[in-house]
């Protein structure tokens, strides 16, 4: 009581390292992204993770890369964690939601990255109330994605304290109070890498296209997306005035542009995100409420 603020939140912090056990069921691309991230951040230790896997082979994969520990079974891994990183695909929700229906501990803070399915309808399957809803995006594994999330009513502050410092180990986090921004954010941002990578190649194929070997299309178009991106960044000003600073009245630029807009560019890229938010909007649909009939 008589330490510092400054040294206490170090000492509180600690102790939270320290006490803190992680357990992901799913531990596919985004669940390595997070025992990457936080191992790189060094905010756990590998001993305090441990990840659920039905496959032989890839428990081994995991221990032999990251140290940490495993379970065949998910009830094993989350019988004593304070937080429960649930990383699997949508069809596979319903098995884990059976499988752990009643055998999550009370203080245990859920954190789905579950693309489409409802905080209401994990706390009914979970039969557990502290549910945290994220939806990151890949860029995660080398701690460069964005992360929007929402909590239920029941999260404490402490809870959403925790669920921040974990998130930051994957990159910047947005907290939206509003559940309906998660589908919002699943077509925009979680899907958004695609997008770009599909812009990216359409570059690289028109650069070999026209004649440049595709090693030296690839270093053209991967530099002057990483330079766009920091340039905007760094001037702060509209999309629209950095595009009319690159485009000359009668030049290339005015050509391609034109094209783009003839081609219907900016529609189409608005009718893919708002399709993959009608997407993500249908794979919540019938699971605001039910809980499995047999869980164990």
């Amino acid at each position: 009581d008589d330490l510092p603020e400054d040294r206490a939140k170090k000492v509180s912090d600690l102790v939270w390292k320290e006490i803190m056990e992680i357990a992901l069921i799913g531990s596919g691309v985004m669940g390595e992204a997070f025992i990457a991230g936080l191992l790189r951040n060094k905010l756990a230790d590998a001993k305090q993770i441990v990840a659920s896997d039905p496959l032989k082979e890839r428990r081994q994969a995991l221990e032999e890369k990251y140290g940490i520990r495993t379970a065949a079974r998910n009830v094993e891994a989350v019988s004593t964690a304070d937080v429960l990183i649930l990383a699997v695909k949508p069809q596979h929700v319903d098995k884990v939601i059976s499988d752990l229906h009643g055998n999550i501990p009370d203080r245990t803070l859920v954190l789905s990255i579950v693309a489409g399915i409802p905080l209401q309808y994990l706390q009914d399957g979970f039969a557990h109330a502290s549910i945290i809803r994220v939806m990151p995006n890949t860029p995660a594994q080398i701690g460069e994605g964005i992360s929007v999330w929402t909590a239920s009513a029941t999260v404490t502050d402490e809870q959403k304290q925790n669920a921040h410092e974990i998130l930051t180990s994957l990159g910047p986090d947005v907290f939206m109070d509003d559940e309906v921004y998660l589908d919002m954010a699943t077509a925009l941002s979680g899907t958004g890498p695609a997008y770009a990578f599909m812009f990216m190649e359409a570059m690289i194929d028109a650069g070999v296209h026209m004649g440049f070997p595709r090693r030296i299309a690839e270093k053209l178009v991967i530099q002057t997306m990483r330079g766009s991106v920091e340039y905007y960044d760094s001037k702060k000003a509209h999309p629209a005035e950095l595009r009319n600073e690159v485009t000359s009245p009668g030049g290339t630029t005015a050509a391609a542009l034109y094209y783009l807009e003839k081609a219907g560019f900016r529609t189409a890229i608005s009718r893919a995100i708002w399709a993959a938010y009608e997407r993500s909007l249908e794979l919540g649909r019938g699971r605001k409420s039910q809980p499995p009939e047999n869980g164990s």
